[in-house]
């Protein structure tokens, strides 16, 4: 039986991996028909999300990792010569695995990888999920064969290899991928299920698969005022969690009554019950990862997004306009979290249900469910 041996790469957030592990659970199912079996491997340092990769059949070869921070940093100097380490391990491992193509997401630790790969003529794919394509997939651009790109506007970036670009959306996985169009009562049922109150709406508060600290200051501020309206759910991020409980516990929870209290649920990072928070929220707030994004958008939630005001390229804003151009979300910047005008647009939302509806079907309009099978389709087409 022939085996096909992809190679894939990508920064270690969620942002990159997510959309590894939903192109790899795509070529299983092409490569299975055909009836080849797939040999992926994940290049690279991927973080705590290791046990996932694995958890698809991906096995994991580490390759230093390098970041490029855009301000001064005793870690740059680091990085730099974990970066020249990079060169010659990405060269020997690579060698030794020799892929029939290699798929990148782009971040840090990918250009080494990439490099490496094209050094031995192995067919390359990228893909960049942001509106303003980040620094290593402008640089790996010049040696893809195919560049995937999940917002049309990214092409004027890559503008040399024009012929070379495609824009087929930013790929979901499979656990966060809605089977069928949510029924009406989902929402009513996931509260229940999660025992939230179902007639009162449920704001749900994502940051990242980091968390946001500025978001979640903003809700342990504005606290009692939006819990006397409103329920909330909020992933606040792994390494945040502790020290956002401890300020809950001592600061804001003895200004609440008992009710109240019960009106807010606090997770450090959400796995598979992702699916049912998104299912019950009725509004999401979140960052602009373009991962966030086009979650949300498979779900058909409207959503209030706050971009990330130091994001490289500033991505994050852009890719928060594009999505509120399709009438997906409202914008509202870091400067301007202020409890009452963002409670103010809240409850302008909610007083006009109408309008919560239309940003629910334009959010859906704007997901791609089919990115992740046609990048797997180019992908196979280079072999």
């Amino acid at each position: 039986m022939k085996k096909i041996r992809i190679l894939i790469t990508g920064g270690g957030s969620g942002g990159h991996i997510y959309p590894l592990i939903a192109v790899i659970e795509e070529l299983k199912k092409l490569i299975e028909v055909s009836g080849a079996t797939l040999d992926a491997r994940y290049f690279g340092n991927p973080g705590h999300y290791s046990l996932e990769l694995q958890g698809i059949g991906v096995r994991v070869t580490r390759v230093a990792g390098s970041k490029l921070r855009r301000y001064f940093s005793f870690m740059n100097i680091v990085d730099f010569f974990k970066f020249a380490w990079s060169i010659p391990q990405a060269l020997w491992k690579v060698f030794w695995f020799m892929p029939d193509v290699a798929f990148s997401k782009g971040g840090p630790g990918a250009i080494a990888i990439v490099n490496a790969c094209a050094f031995y003529r192995v067919p390359i794919v990228i893909h960049d999920s942001d509106a303003v394509p980040g620094l290593t997939s402008r640089v790996t651009a010049r040696v893809a064969k195919i560049i995937e790109l999940a917002f049309p506007s990214g092409a004027e970036y890559v503008s040399a290899y024009a012929e070379r670009v495609k824009a087929p959306g930013n790929p979901v996985r499979s656990a966060m991928r809605p089977e069928e169009a949510p029924q009406s009562g989902a929402a009513h049922e996931a509260k229940l299920t999660m025992k939230f109150a179902p007639e009162l709406p449920l704001l749900l508060v994502i940051g990242g698969s980091q968390g946001a600290e500025i978001i979640n200051n903003f809700i342990l501020e504005n606290l009692p005022a939006i819990l006397s309206r409103y329920q909330v759910l909020h992933q606040v991020g792994v390494d945040l969690y502790d020290a956002h409980i401890a300020t809950y516990n001592t600061v804001t929870k003895p200004q609440l009554e008992a009710e109240l209290a019960r009106r807010y649920r606090v997770v450090p990072f959400f796995g598979t019950d992702f699916r049912q928070a998104l299912t019950a929220a009725d509004l999401v707030i979140s960052r602009a990862g373009a991962g966030a994004l086009f979650e949300i958008a498979a779900w058909g939630k409207p959503s209030l997004i706050i971009p990330l005001t130091n994001a490289a390229y500033d991505h994050q804003r852009e890719n928060a306009f594009q999505y509120r151009e399709v009438g997906a979300c409202l914008v509202i910047e870091e400067e301007n979290l202020i409890g009452n005008l963002v409670l103010a647009e809240i409850d302008g939302l909610f007083a006009n249900p109408e309008r919560l509806k239309k940003m629910a079907i334009n959010a859906t309009k704007f997901y791609k469910p089919d990115a992740a099978t046609n990048i797997a389709k180019d992908i196979l087409s280079l072999l």
